[in-house]
C-alpha cells in the first residue's frame, strides 16, 4: 500500500513524479509510459514511485486530478472578472484561459487529456463542473435579470455539462476541423443567444 506524503519534501517528491507522469506521457503517450520512464526523468528510483503508488494507473489518477486543479485553479480567481462582463466575452475570456491553461509546459496537459481519451480512460471532470457552477451562480447575482429567466437550473445543468463535453471532444482531435477559438466563439454566441433571447421573451 502506497503512503500518503505528510511532510514538505514528501510532498514534493509526488508532484515530481506527477510532473514526470505529464513529461513521458507527451513524448511516449499513455500506453508506453511505464513507471521506469516516469522513474527516470523524476530522477528517483522505481522504488521510490512505488512509496507512493501503487502502480502506474494511481499515478494517472493523480495527474487527473492535478490537471483538474489546475483548470479550477485559473478559473476561480476569474470569477470576480468574468461576472463583470457580458456573458458571450465571459465565455470566450473563459475559454481562452482554458486553452492558455492546456498549451503552458509545451502542451502537457493538452497531450495527456488527448491521450488519456485515446485509451478510453476515465477522466474525472467533477470539479471543473463544481467552478463552473459557482462561476454561474455568482453571474446571475451579479445580473438579477438572469434569475428570471424560465428552467435557469435545467439550462444552466446542460449547457455547463454540454460545454465541458464539447471541449473535451474538441481536445480529444489531434485534427479538429476548425481552432479551438472558434470553438470559443460558438460557445460564446450559444450562450449569449439563449440569454438575449429568453430575457426579450420576458414579460
Amino acid at each position: 500500500m502506497a503512503r500518503r506524503p505528510t511532510q514538505q519534501r514528501a510532498k514534493a517528491t509526488v508532484e515530481t513524479i506527477i510532473e514526470a507522469g505529464f513529461i513521458c506521457v507527451a513524448r511516449h503517450g499513455l500506453q508506453a509510459t511505464t513507471t521506469r520512464r516516469i522513474a527516470d526523468v523524476a530522477g528517483l528510483g522505481v522504488g521510490s514511485i512505488y512509496e507512493y503508488f501503487d502502480n502506474k494507473e494511481a499515478i494517472y489518477k493523480a495527474m487527473n486530478r492535478h490537471f483538474v486543479a489546475e483548470v479550477v485553479g485559473f478559473v476561480r480567481p476569474q470569477i470576480q472578472t468574468l461576472v463583470r462582463m457580458e456573458i458571450a466575452d465571459a465565455v470566450r475570456h473563459l475559454i481562452e484561459g482554458i486553452e492558455a491553461v492546456l498549451r503552458r509546459d509545451d502542451e502537457r496537459y493538452l497531450r495527456f487529456v488527448r491521450a488519456t481519451f485515446a485509451n478510453s480512460q476515465a477522466f474525472d471532470f467533477g470539479p471543473v463542473r463544481d467552478v463552473l457552477m459557482d462561476l454561474l451562480l455568482q453571474y446571475v447575482l451579479r445580473h438579477p435579470q438572469m434569475a428570471r429567466l424560465p428552467d435557469l437550473a435545467v439550462m444552466s445543468h446542460l449547457l455547463i455539462h454540454a460545454s465541458v463535453y464539447i471541449v473535451v471532444q474538441h481536445l480529444s482531435d489531434e485534427n479538429p476541423a476548425f481552432s479551438f477559438a472558434e470553438l470559443g466563439a460558438g460557445l460564446a454566441r450559444m450562450v449569449h443567444h439563449y440569454v438575449t433571447m429568453e430575457i426579450a421573451a420576458l414579460p
